[in-house]
């Protein structure tokens, strides 16, 4: 596991990579339209992961003083892909920083897929409607 290290007249501060992307998967997914994060393509459908898997969805080079971060994620059928891809990117850059202190280069947002809306329970799929003739 590799780290970023700062040093003070008071000590050491290291901060692991892992924690830099948990950060990042937490910001990414507080933003509306995000479905989840995603582990990657299985079988050739995106594989959607929980909560405790948010670093998962998410690399992180990290040098010592900045980093750049890939999103790989799952976008919730309906939202605009630019507009939440926007939103992403800024959050994701803002938690960071603030939270601590690197610089962030770049946040490359992977769409790996659209979920669609869950038909609700007790109601059965409805046949597609006839066509004519």
């Amino acid at each position: 596991m590799s780290e970023t290290e700062r040093r003070s007249e008071l000590g050491e501060l290291k901060i692991a990579n892992d924690v830099v992307g948990i950060i990042a998967g937490l910001a990414t997914v507080e933003i509306p339209g995000v479905a989840g994060m995603s582990g990657g393509i299985a079988g050739g459908i995106a594989e959607m992961l929980g909560a405790r898997n948010l670093s998962k969805g998410v690399k992180v080079d990290v040098g010592e003083h900045e980093c750049v971060v890939d999103l790989f994620v799952i976008i919730e059928y309906g939202y605009s892909i630019p507009e939440v891809a926007q939103q992403i990117q800024e959050n994701v850059k803002r938690t960071i920083e603030v939270m601590t202190g690197l610089d962030v280069m770049e946040v490359n947002l992977h769409v790996q897929g659209v979920q669609f809306p869950q038909e609700k329970k007790g109601e059965e799929p409805q046949p597609p409607a006839p066509r004519g003739k």
